[in-house]
């Protein structure tokens, strides 16, 4: 096997710049920790870094460097959603997935290469997908996961595919950087050892009973001399996202950039589990409650630029009463997803829109009664010889219209008067109906052609001839 470990040294920050918008990112940034006496910096971003700040540096400290410094709590839950979320989109490419160590995920890369391709095009996929998610990384691949792991931190990039090439590696990497358990790898250094090559010829007795077992399984682990028995990641049914927006919104556009990257990351797990979403509800928070706005579908789906279009109208057409403080996304509907089906020489322009997807576009935005399919009914009156339909699967319970002769393309709401005499075509076909609901109906219906050469549906009352002609509909 070849492990590739990919390590995230900014995850925290990254967690909070990706939902907020570029002209934000670039102004200095702070996450910050610890009692309100005591607050230190947990991580800065590129614009704060260049003004003097540090991670670890006291808060009253960064205030006398820089007084303009936006500050935002350190949210050490948040930070583990992000890693997970990562774990998810990392099962997409290798079956065998971990996030056992903090700020790194552990994929199996040797049974990906025939998918993907050898380890560079795999690595830059990799990287091309993290960067678009909005994470800085560093990658490196070797024959064993703690080695990966160990070797994405000394230099980004670094490929090891032989396990002796690997052994002759570690042995150079500093005991301080070897990722090694506890503070092992200081008192080791206090103590003159350098490398882990001094550290392997010490005898393993009196290593065990000064630093205890873990030090050595640690050291024949990442070396590949024992099993590495890491705890698997497993993708979970639903999705679930949130963005606290840091500051009081109250009108839709400023929602818009939590809601495009809230959709990107479901589609990003919706291509992870092969599936597609049919509903999902998104969730304004407030100081006090919630507001709830409901997305549904017809069909699943799991095209970005739909969804995300289908969500902002649906979000348009509520009204923000209340400031919204958060936004979350929460979608439990989760059926398999079947691409729509479509010619090898179709011959339509490249911006034309499925019918699905232009179905859930006309019902985001004109509402879900105002788009409805016409399936025949059983009942013999025109007027009510159809029903409306919601969706693609037939109505149950009702039985399916009879065969009948031909019907106009275009039915009046209410028959009219035909003046003249037309010249009739076929006919007469009776209708006798309605008698139990007093809607009665007892009409002779005929094809008709006018005087300037118009065929109609027309009819006379049952039995009865030149009683004067009503048109009930147009032939195409």
């Amino acid at each position: 096997m070849l492990w590739a470990c990919i390590l995230l040294p900014h995850l925290a920050m990254d967690t909070v710049l990706r939902r907020r918008p570029d002209e934000e990112r670039a102004a200095p940034l702070v996450l910050v920790e610890g009692p309100a006496q005591l607050r230190r910096l947990h991580s800065v971003n590129a614009a704060a870094l260049q003004s003097g700040l540090k991670s670890g540096m006291r808060l009253s400290a960064a205030h006398a460097l820089m007084t303009q410094v936006r500050t935002v709590d350190f949210d050490a839950q948040d930070e583990a959603r992000s890693q997970r979320f990562l774990a998810n989109w990392a099962y997409r490419h290798s079956s065998l997935v971990s996030q056992q160590w903090p700020h790194a995920i552990v994929l199996e890369a040797r049974a990906s290469f025939r998918l993907f391709g050898p380890w560079p095009q795999f690595a830059q996929r990799l990287r091309n997908e993290l960067n678009a998610l909005g994470f800085r990384h560093r990658l490196a691949l070797a024959p064993t996961p703690r080695a990966a792991h160990v070797l994405a931190g000394l230099e980004d990039g670094l490929a090891i595919a032989r396990i002796e090439r690997l052994q002759q590696v570690l042995d150079g990497v500093s005991v301080r950087r070897a990722q090694l358990p506890d503070d092992s790898g200081e008192r080791l250094h206090r103590m003159g050892l350098r490398t882990l090559a001094a550290l392997r010829e010490l005898p393993r007795d009196a290593v065990r009973r000064r630093f205890g077992v873990a030090l050595l399984d640690h050291l024949d682990r990442l070396y590949g001399q024992a099993d590495d028995p890491l705890s698997w990641y497993a993708p979970p049914d639903h999705f679930d996202a949130r963005v606290e927006m840091g500051y009081e919104v109250e009108n839709h556009m400023a929602l818009l950039f939590p809601l495009r990257r809230l959709i990107g990351d479901l589609c990003t797990y919706l291509s992870i589990r092969d599936g597609g979403v049919q509903r999902f509800v998104l969730r304004l928070e407030h100081e006090q409650g919630h507001t709830d706005v409901d997305v549904g579908l017809l069909a699943p789906e799991r095209e970005q630029a739909m969804l995300f279009e289908l969500a902002r109208n649906r979000l348009e057409r509520v009204s923000i009463d209340r400031p919204v403080v958060g936004v979350r996304l929460l979608a439990r509907q989760l059926p398999p997803f079947v691409p729509a089906a479509r010619d090898l020489f179709d011959t339509r322009p490249q911006q034309a829109v499925d019918w699905p997807q232009l179905r859930e576009r006309l019902r985001a935005r004109l509402g879900d009664a105002s788009v409805y399919r016409v399936e025949p009914a059983g009942d013999p009156r025109p007027e009510r010889a159809w029903r409306r339909a919601i969706g693609d699967a037939p109505a149950r319970g009702i039985e399916a219209a009879p065969a009948r002769p031909p019907r106009p393309t275009w039915l009046l709401s209410q028959p009219q008067p035909l003046h003249g005499t037309p010249k009739i075509i076929s006919g007469p076909e009776r209708l006798e109906s309605g008698w139990w609901d007093d809607g009665d109906a007892r009409r002779d219906y005929y094809v008709v052609e006018t005087a300037r050469g118009q065929r109609a549906w027309a009819f006379q009352p049952a039995g009865v001839r030149d009683a004067g002609w009503m048109l009930h509909g147009w032939f195409a």
